[in-house]
């Protein structure tokens, strides 16, 4: 039983706000879930269900009454908006859980780092960053870690890489890897597919934001979350087509041809918007160094051929399930 004094408020029910509901439930907690529809969808029936709007301060304070714990586990609805979507996200939980003397858990990814030239990635890396989205993450984190040492708020943060599992749709190794695979369908992928690239697995991830949480001396640093050694992005999707029983095709375009039409296909796709900036991810090793959280919490990676069997699983009842529902009314 969950201490009587505990109230875990969780912002997001994308992937990662829901690997955390979903592990906090399983481990009897008291969790409240703030959406802006207030609209419960695929959530557990046990969690209090709260509309809220994230962006607002005001609004923040209120919904976070009570608290022990705040997760942020929020996106901007826009990828190629994020210096005006993402900022205000954070300010405004950050808000509720100082307000409410709650631990306050943010969930981050590696943008912050910029190329590092294949090294190894440490929490202790130099933020190097550039571009619009890679500077706002700089900005966000350097912000967060400054509210907690001033003592507005106690902060730790769980960054993660490329996220794949249930729920994972956009991501490098998402619906576009995983749906055409399934399908027997060529993937295409910007990214080269011989070098080595740490995934992360999203249940991991969650149980890591539950982790950290669970600590006091977790607070006030960053932690890597736990990821399966790092294999090829080649080696991933013939694990897929093993456990998947299909045959795998992929194609993957050279550098300098996914630089070049990135632009062009940003034209009729925002989300691709500048990512060039981000080109490096998938065209130099990157590897996570996990050992600063193994040593603390344990590693709790699931090895990458379950994580696998479990995404496949999910995306396949998730296609049964939208073939069956029926087709929406035009009266």
């Amino acid at each position: 039983m969950a201490p009587s004094n505990e109230l875990h408020v969780v912002y997001g029910t994308g992937p990662v706000g829901t690997a955390v509901i979903e592990l906090l439930v399983a481990q009897g907690k008291p969790v409240r879930v703030v959406t802006r529809s207030g609209a419960r969808k695929h959530l557990p029936s046990q969690v209090e269900m709260v509309r809220g709007d994230a962006t607002d301060p005001a609004n923040a304070r209120q919904a976070c009454v009570g608290a022990s714990h705040v997760y942020n586990c929020t996106n901007p609805a826009d990828y190629h908006r994020w210096p005006e979507q993402f900022p205000p996200l954070q300010r405004g939980v950050l808000e509720g859980a100082a307000a409410n003397k709650a631990r306050l858990i943010v969930m981050e990814n590696l943008y912050m780092y910029g190329p590092h030239g294949g090294a190894p990635m440490t929490e202790g890396m130099p933020l190097h960053g550039r571009g619009s989205r890679s500077t706002t993450r700089v900005q966000m984190t350097e912000e967060l870690f400054a509210a907690h040492r001033s003592g507005k708020v106690r902060v730790a943060s769980v960054r993660a890489s490329d996220l794949f599992g249930p729920h994972v749709t956009e991501s490098l190794v998402g619906e576009r890897l995983f749906e055409p695979l399934l399908a027997g369908k060529p993937a295409q992928m910007f990214a080269n597919p011989d070098l080595p690239h740490s995934v992360s697995y999203i249940r991991d991830v969650g149980r890591a934001l539950v982790t950290v949480g669970a600590h006091d001396a977790a607070l006030g640093r960053a932690w890597h979350a736990p990821n399966a050694p790092a294999t090829t992005l080649r080696e991933f999707v013939r694990l897929l087509g093993d456990e998947a029983e299909v045959a795998p095709k992929l194609s993957a375009l050279p550098r300098p041809v996914t630089r070049a039409l990135l632009p062009l296909l940003g034209v009729f796709m925002p989300p691709l918007r500048g990512l060039s900036e981000n080109l490096y991810i998938g065209y130099e090793p990157y590897i996570v160094d996990h050992s600063a959280y193994a040593h603390a919490f344990g590693d709790h990676a699931t090895p990458l051929h379950e994580a696998i069997r479990a995404t496949v699983q999910w995306y396949r009842a998730h296609a049964a399930a939208e073939q069956h529902t029926p087709a929406a009314s035009n009266s």
